[in-house]
Protein backbone atom coordinates (compact mmCIF):
# COMPACT_ATOMS: atom_id res chain seq x y z
CA UNK A 1 0.00 0.00 0.00
CA UNK A 2 1.38 3.34 -0.73
CA UNK A 3 0.07 7.45 -1.15
CA UNK A 4 -1.63 8.10 -4.83
CA UNK A 5 1.24 10.91 -4.85
CA UNK A 6 3.94 7.65 -5.40
CA UNK A 7 1.98 5.78 -8.48
CA UNK A 8 3.55 6.11 -12.05
CA UNK A 9 1.47 8.08 -14.66
CA UNK A 10 -0.90 5.58 -16.57
CA UNK A 11 -1.34 3.39 -14.07
CA UNK A 12 -4.61 1.81 -12.69
CA UNK A 13 -4.85 1.52 -9.31
CA UNK A 14 -7.47 0.14 -6.25
CA UNK A 15 -8.40 2.33 -3.59
CA UNK A 16 -7.42 0.81 -0.45
CA UNK A 17 -7.96 3.39 2.35
CA UNK A 18 -8.86 7.21 2.69
CA UNK A 19 -7.18 9.06 5.89
CA UNK A 20 -7.63 12.68 6.90
CA UNK A 21 -10.14 13.69 9.47
CA UNK A 22 -13.83 12.97 8.95
CA UNK A 23 -14.87 16.24 6.75
CA UNK A 24 -11.77 15.42 4.45
CA UNK A 25 -12.58 11.72 4.16
CA UNK A 26 -16.23 12.72 3.61
CA UNK A 27 -14.65 15.06 0.84
CA UNK A 28 -12.94 12.83 -1.23
CA UNK A 29 -15.49 10.49 -1.28
CA UNK A 30 -18.35 12.99 -2.20
CA UNK A 31 -15.87 13.11 -5.69
CA UNK A 32 -15.89 9.51 -6.20
CA UNK A 33 -12.53 8.17 -3.68
CA UNK A 34 -14.48 5.24 -2.23
CA UNK A 35 -12.48 2.14 -0.96
CA UNK A 36 -12.30 -0.07 -2.98
CA UNK A 37 -12.92 1.95 -6.36
CA UNK A 38 -10.89 2.09 -9.25
CA UNK A 39 -8.61 5.13 -10.26
CA UNK A 40 -6.63 6.20 -13.03
CA UNK A 41 -3.53 8.75 -12.52
CA UNK A 42 -3.64 10.79 -15.55
CA UNK A 43 -0.77 13.39 -14.91
CA UNK A 44 1.36 14.79 -12.03
CA UNK A 45 2.03 18.80 -11.71
CA UNK A 46 4.40 20.12 -9.19
CA UNK A 47 2.91 17.07 -6.58
CA UNK A 48 -0.75 17.63 -7.65
CA UNK A 49 -2.29 15.21 -9.32
CA UNK A 50 -5.09 14.63 -12.19
CA UNK A 51 -7.18 11.06 -11.87
CA UNK A 52 -9.57 9.32 -13.39
CA UNK A 53 -12.42 8.60 -10.80
CA UNK A 54 -15.68 6.96 -12.19
CA UNK A 55 -15.39 8.38 -15.23
CA UNK A 56 -14.55 12.44 -14.69
CA UNK A 57 -11.19 13.72 -14.56
CA UNK A 58 -10.58 15.04 -10.80
CA UNK A 59 -7.47 17.18 -9.91
CA UNK A 60 -6.54 17.46 -6.39
CA UNK A 61 -3.95 18.56 -4.45
CA UNK A 62 -0.45 16.33 -3.40
CA UNK A 63 -1.88 17.00 0.33
CA UNK A 64 -5.08 15.52 -0.44
CA UNK A 65 -3.47 12.93 -2.70
CA UNK A 66 -1.47 11.66 -0.09
CA UNK A 67 -4.18 10.54 1.87
CA UNK A 68 -5.90 8.54 -0.90
CA UNK A 69 -3.83 5.07 -0.25
CA UNK A 70 -3.61 2.67 -3.55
Amino acid sequence: MMPLTLAEVGEDKIIKKVGGSDEVRKHLEDIGFVSGGSILLINKLSGNVIVDVKGSRVAISEEMARRIMV
